[in-house]
């Protein structure tokens, strides 16, 4: 059987405490286990054991040279299920001075931000299947702006995302 989905991802970052307070702020998610130097956090919907794994490796670690002199992972996505949430996540990460970036992908409307330790990470809202014209496919050749207020009236704040493309319709 092929895989089917990502089911955690794990960070090593400099200060546990730091990056668990800043993921429980950030994006909701809480603690549902932790140790000395370890911690491992649940996203609010979801029913995975838990969704990230952070390893404190101490203040002295360097920065992630990841993209700029090493290879390495870009970012994680987390999605989420409306226009609205991706809103009050968006005004969250710009009162918390990490939202870097915001972007129209046509199938896909994605914020950037970056953790206390700047590690990259997207959040997205996908546009459902039943939605997708062959104008939206059709612009996925580039990558505009985003305008939220503009992607609620066009699909409204509620529409839950994703359906038919990440999650079964």
């Amino acid at each position: 059987m092929p895989v089917q989905r990502l089911n955690h991802a794990v960070l090593y970052v400099r200060d546990v405490e730091r990056s668990v307070a800043f993921y429980e702020e950030a994006l909701g998610f809480r603690v549902v286990m932790g140790m000395r130097g370890a911690a491992f956090l649940q996203a609010s919907g979801s029913s995975n054991d838990h969704d990230l794994g952070l390893f404190e490796l101490g203040s002295q670690a360097g920065a992630s040279g990841a993209g700029r002199s090493t290879v390495g992972l870009y970012h994680l996505a987390w999605e989420v299920d409306t226009l609205a949430e991706l809103e009050r996540i968006a005004v969250k990460l710009s009162e918390m001075n990490a939202l870097v970036g915001a972007s129209d992908h046509s199938t896909t409307k994605a914020l950037y931000a970056k953790d206390p330790d700047g590690l990259e990470f997207e959040v997205s809202w996908l546009v459902p299947a039943d939605l997708l014209t062959e104008d939206v496919l059709n612009g996925r050749s580039g990558i505009k702006p985003l305008d939220l207020a503009r992607e609620k009236e066009r699909y409204g704040a509620q529409t839950r995302g994703g359906l038919g493309v990440s999650i079964p319709a």
